[in-house]
């Protein structure tokens, strides 16, 4: 009986740590914050109004945006991704990953010059970065060589990875100039790769362990303490004194 009691006690742990993992996804879909229809075709592509004018602006520029991922997976993660504009060019570049490019038997690896901060198929993005002037022209020339060593380029898996936020967190770790305190939402961004356990955060301020992602432990003074449990991160940001959680991602009070 006492073995009994204790594999009923373990079973009820386990799923209360799973339903609380699913509160936060789970209040974006019955609020409606995400949904699980919708159609890509008339979806909002439309620049958020947050990038400044490539060609009123001189200076070199590098940004990092995140947006709601569409329709169900919008409860659980975000789309990353990453522009740049070098010193006096007239347009912005944005590189992604997308896995429908995949699909359709083209790369992952998605380039263009459209506007770098346009909503992610009716999702407004977040600006999580933005560098200019000469830190951001040594940025850039780190930004291209690692896209150019991306290990992925031909593969996606939206969980637990890589996807378009193991594309970003491995840019992000090559130029820890760029500090980003990427949000526990970013589903995909600690798939470190078959072979390899610990790597940079990807603020670089700090370091973590994973196993394929589905596991781990991060610490960093930018991100705070992290913990990753099949995909889902959680924590806690002494420096904002906010909350790391699945879902909801940064909670300030």
């Amino acid at each position: 009986m006492k073995i009994l009691r204790r594999i009923l006690i373990l079973i009820l742990l386990i799923f209360l740590g799973v339903a609380t993992l699913l509160l936060g996804p789970g209040f974006y879909l019955l609020s409606g914050r995400a949904s699980l229809y919708g159609d890509w075709s008339n979806a909002s592509r439309h620049s958020a109004g947050i990038a400044p004018s490539p060609t009123e602006t001189s200076e070199a520029i590098v940004q990092v945006y995140a947006a709601r991922a569409f329709r169900w997976r919008g409860a659980f993660a975000v789309h990353t991704w990453i522009a740049i504009k070098p010193k006096t060019a007239p347009l912005f570049t944005s590189y992604e990953v997308v896995r429908w490019y995949i699909e359709n038997g083209e790369g992952a690896i998605q380039t263009h010059q459209n506007a770098p901060d346009r909503h992610w198929y009716g999702a407004k993005p977040e600006l999580l970065a933005d560098l200019r002037g000469e830190k951001a022209s040594r940025a850039i020339k780190k930004i291209t060589k690692s896209i150019a060593a991306y290990p992925y380029k031909g593969q996606y898996r939206s969980w637990p990875g890589p996807n378009s936020n193991t594309f970003t967190a491995h840019i992000l770790r090559d130029v820890p100039e760029l500090q980003v305190d990427f949000p526990p939402t970013a589903i995909g961004k600690d798939f470190l790769g078959p072979t390899t356990l610990f790597a940079r955060a990807p603020s670089g301020r700090g370091f973590q362990f994973s196993v394929f992602g589905l596991l781990g432990a991060l610490i960093s003074v930018e991100e705070g303490i992290e913990f990753n449990l099949m995909g889902l991160s959680f924590g806690l940001d002494p420096g904002e004194l906010a909350l790391r959680l699945p879902g909801f991602g940064l909670v300030k009070p």
